[in-house]
């Protein structure tokens, strides 16, 4: 046999094997929550205008906006390859700064305690 065909045999023998056990091993016992049409807490049948706090939307935006900074400065390591990569890293610097003392004054003004 060659690398190829053994590659293959191992794959297909691996994948039957942990769908056979990932199909057998959770316990499947429905409770009333996991019956009802909304496992997220709501009654489906109260009022559907709830108010929500305004502390998801903050800390729901915060993520963004932190996960939109790594993922524009991910490829700051190949900054130094570019014609002038001082000005990169300083503008990487300015943004980093700039998000880092928004988020220390969020902190100090109580937008991220949780509890009122």
């Amino acid at each position: 046999m060659n690398l190829v065909t053994t590659t293959i045999m191992i794959t297909l023998a691996l994948s039957t094997i942990l769908t056979t056990i990932s199909f057998w091993l959770p316990l499947t016992a429905p409770d009333h929550e996991k019956l009802s049409p909304y496992e997220c807490g709501f009654d489906p049948l109260g009022s559907a205008r709830l108010p929500f706090s305004l502390r998801f939307f903050l800390v729901a935006i915060l993520f963004l906006l932190f996960d939109l900074e790594i993922a524009l400065l991910l490829p700051l390591p190949w900054g130094d390859q570019l014609p002038a990569p001082l000005l990169t890293f300083f503008w990487a610097v300015l943004i980093l700064t700039l998000l880092t003392l928004g988020l220390i004054y969020e902190w100090t003004q109580g937008g991220l305690e949780w509890a009122e």
